[in-house]
C-alpha cells in the first residue's frame, strides 16, 4: 500500500477515535486536544488550581506508551539527547501558550472546523503563516544543535514515568484532583480512553502524523500525501457530526471558543513557528518523547509548565476572549521565536562556513 494512502486511513481512523471520544463524553469538539489534556492533567497535579480544568487525561499516557511500545515491536527506539534544552522548554512553553490562548492544539483546531466553527479556519490561516515563516528560516539554514545518542535508560525514562503515573490513577484516581465541572468534568470512559491513546501512538509513530509536518512538507518539499491524510481527518469529523446532529457552522456560540479574529491568529502563529522549530505539534512532541528522544521529554515539560502558568497569570483565554495577559505573552512569544530563529540561523550558517573553509 502507498504511503498516500496509509496516511489517508490513518487520517480517517484518527478523526472516527475523536469523534468516538466526544460521543462518550469529552468535552464538545475536544475529543482529542493534546493542549486541552495537558492542561487538565497540569491541574490534576496542582501545578494550576483552576478548578474546571482539571483531570488526569490517560489518553495523554496511552499516546507516549503506544508510541513507545510500537517503537519497540518495530525496531524504532532510539535514545537521543542534547540539542539545545533550554531552547526546546522554552519553544514547548510557548507553543502551549499560543494553544491556550487560540483554545487547541492543531488537532483541535481540525476538529472545531469538522464541527463548523469559523473562528478556527481563522487559526488555520494563523498556523500555515506561522509555519510558513519557519519554513523559510529552515531554507534560510536554521536548525537547533544535533541530538546525541544516549543510554537506553535515558529514552525509557520517560515513558516509564507515564506508565507508573497511569497504573496509580488506575489504582486510585482520587489521589489526583478532578473537576466537579466544566470541561475538566467531561471525559470518556477511562479504558476507553486508555485505548484510543495506545491507537493513536501507534498510529502516529509509524507514519510520523503531524499537523505542523503536513504544512511543512508543503512549503519545503510540495509533498501533499499528509495534508490528503488530515483532509481524511477533517472529513470524516465533518460526515459524523453532520450525522450526529452537532455541525454548526458559524463563529458564534461554539463551545470552548472565542470570536477575538485577530488572537485566534496570532496565537496560531506563535504555534505554528514554534512547531517548525521543534519538529511537530504537541501530538508529535508526546509521540516522539515516546519513542525515545529526551529532546521532545524536555519540550513535553515545557508545555506541560506552560499549561500551568497560563492558568496561574492568566494567559489562558476562555470563551469571552483572550486576557490582556494572554495577548502580551502571544507577542513576546512570537518575537522571542523569531529572535531564536534568526540567532540559529546565523549560527549554522557560520557554522557551516567554518566548515567549508577547513576542508580547503
Amino acid at each position: 500500500m502507498s504511503r498516500m494512502w496509509i496516511l489517508i486511513i490513518s487520517g480517517l481512523a484518527i478523526g472516527l477515535i475523536a469523534l468516538t471520544l466526544g460521543v462518550s463524553g469529552n468535552p464538545p469538539n475536544m475529543g482529542v486536544c493534546v493542549a486541552c489534556f495537558i492542561r487538565d492533567s497540569a491541574g490534576s497535579l496542582n501545578l494550576h488550581s483552576a478548578a474546571t480544568v482539571q483531570y488526569l487525561r490517560p489518553e495523554i499516557f496511552g499516546f507516549v506508551i503506544g508510541a513507545f511500545a510500537t517503537a519497540i515491536l518495530f525496531r524504532e527506539f532510539n535514545a537521543r539527547a542534547g540539542s539545545a534544552p533550554i531552547i526546546r522548554f522554552t519553544l514547548g512553553f510557548l507553543m502551549m501558550i499560543g494553544c491556550l490562548v487560540f483554545l487547541g492544539c492543531p488537532l483541535r483546531m481540525v476538529l472545531r472546523i469538522g464541527a463548523g466553527d469559523l473562528n478556527a479556519i481563522i487559526g488555520l490561516f494563523g498556523l500555515i503563516i506561522g509555519i510558513g515563516i519557519g519554513s523559510l528560516f529552515i531554507k534560510k539554514g536554521f536548525s537547533l544543535p544535533r541530538s546525541y545518542k544516549q543510554s537506553s535508560i535515558e529514552g525509557v525514562l520517560f515513558p516509564i514515568i507515564c506508565l507508573v503515573a497511569l497504573l496509580i490513577f488506575l489504582w486510585d484516581s482520587q489521589i489526583f484532583t478532578a473537576s466537579e465541572k466544566g470541561p475538566g468534568a467531561s471525559h470518556a470512559p477511562v479504558w476507553l480512553s486508555i485505548l484510543a491513546g495506545l491507537v493513536i501512538g501507534f498510529i502516529v509513530q509509524r507514519t510520523r502524523f503531524c499537523f505542523i509536518g503536513m504544512a511543512k512538507n508543503i512549503f519545503l518539499s510540495r509533498n501533499y500525501n499528509m495534508a490528503l491524510g488530515i483532509l481524511a481527518l477533517t472529513l470524516v469529523v465533518i460526515i459524523g457530526n453532520l450525522y450526529l446532529g452537532k455541525f454548526n457552522i458559524s463563529f458564534d456560540n461554539q463551545p470552548i471558543a472565542h470570536t477575538d479574529g485577530l488572537w485566534n491568529f496570532l496565537s496560531m502563529v506563535l504555534v505554528g513557528l514554534c512547531g517548525v522549530f521543534i519538529t511537530g505539534c504537541p501530538l508529535r512532541q508526546l509521540i516522539s518523547a515516546g519513542q525515545g528522544s529526551s529532546d521532545a521529554a524536555i519540550s513535553v515539560l515545557g508545555m506541560l509548565v506552560g499549561a500551568a502558568f497560563a492558568h496561574n497569570f492568566s494567559f489562558a483565554s476562555s470563551p469571552a476572549g483572550p486576557t490582556e495577559n494572554g495577548k502580551l505573552i502571544v507577542i513576546i512569544g512570537i518575537v522571542l521565536v523569531l529572535a531564536v530563529g534568526f540567532i540559529y540561523t546565523l549560527a549554522s550558517r557560520k557554522s557551516l562556513s567554518d566548515i567549508t573553509d577547513e576542508s580547503r
